[in-house]
């Protein structure tokens, strides 16, 4: 899903000990990170190197991503002062280090290249909170008591996330992904009401580029319709929906994403390889379907055994998507 290489060897030599905001920075470490995978597992498609949250530190708003915890954000938004810090990316000047990176992959790879940005909702809650929270009580209680301030943050995250994706695009990405990842603590009444409109205007917005353009979060198996009502070509599913009772809800013709489970992977091949076939039996050989797993790949995973988890998807399934 995102950093796909993180539990390989070479990634980890090539990362280093610093931030991985330094690493983004480096296009030069940056493209050998977004290799890497594509080098050790054949997958059809690369995945960018970079963070949900990199544009709203590249504006200066004051946030950083720490080993182990996560994006921390300095101080939070509590007010409508704060909205003066969430200023519009300008990806030339901002993250040109980024679109570097992808002009670089453009011209090494021979798959094609998956960009992405952040979901409004699951960066604000980053900067509502401070950092990651369970339960996201400061998140919903703007988003009850201070409806207007909260609109405002997601309207000017939707911003930033369009100019991020457009820039990637328009750079060489075949393909865009938007990362809701913790939507799936919302009802479906209050992702309608308050977290949908942003999303679908980042869709919107980034339509008439012509590329695929996919929704993913966790436990949204309740937010599916909406997702793809938000205007996603591309609806990823999490382990915990089967494929195929995803598409029931979806309709016949929609197009999935996933789903094996990350922590599966930490087992025995055989058990693995059962489950691997078991997403298969459950897309059922239906065309519009992207292997992946449910997630993004655990660092102490062994990547033998995604490298047979691609070969296995390979030889009996369809394509397999960067995982």
């Amino acid at each position: 899903m995102r950093q796909a290489g993180r539990s390989l060897p070479e990634y980890k030599a090539v990362r280093g000990e610093g931030s991985i905001n330094q690493a983004i920075a480096d296009p030069e470490r940056a493209t050998e990170i977004t290799l890497q995978p594509v080098r050790r597992y054949g997958v059809d498609a690369a995945i960018l190197f970079s963070d949900i949250v990199t544009a709203v530190h590249a504006i200066g708003f004051g946030i950083d991503i720490k080993p182990g915890v996560g994006p921390v954000a300095e101080k939070p938004i509590t007010s409508t002062d704060d909205l003066a810090r969430l200023r519009p990316l300008e990806p030339e000047q901002d993250i040109p280090y980024v679109l570097e990176t992808v002009r670089n992959l453009v011209g090494e790879l021979d798959v094609p290249l998956i960009g992405f940005a952040g979901a409004p909702f699951t960066v604000a809650s980053y900067l509502i909170e401070g950092g990651p929270s369970k339960n996201k009580a400061k998140t919903k209680s703007m988003m009850l008591d201070a409806p207007d301030l909260f609109a405002a943050v997601l309207d000017r995250l939707a911003d930033q996330a369009i100019a991020t994706l457009t820039a990637q695009v328009e750079n060489g990405a075949s393909a865009i992904q938007l990362f809701d990842s913790w939507a799936g603590c919302l009802s479906p009444s209050m992702y309608e009401r308050f977290v949908m409109p942003a999303s679908a205007k980042i869709f919107e917005a980034v339509e008439s580029l012509g590329v695929p353009r996919i929704h993913f979060g966790i436990n949204t198996g309740e937010l599916l319709t909406r997702f793809r009502d938000a205007g996603a070509d591309v609806v990823g599913i999490d382990w915990l929906v089967p494929l195929d009772v995803a598409r029931e809800r979806l309709g016949p013709d929609a197009i999935l994403q996933g789903n094996l489970d990350p922590v599966i992977c930490l087992s025995e091949w055989p058990s693995v390889a059962a489950a691997v076939r078991e997403v298969l039996a459950s897309n059922g050989g239906h065309p519009g379907h992207i292997f992946n797993l449910g997630h993004g790949v655990l660092p102490e995973i062994n990547p033998d055994i995604l490298k047979q988890v691609v070969e296995l998807v390979h030889a009996e399934g369809h394509l397999v998507g960067a995982s």
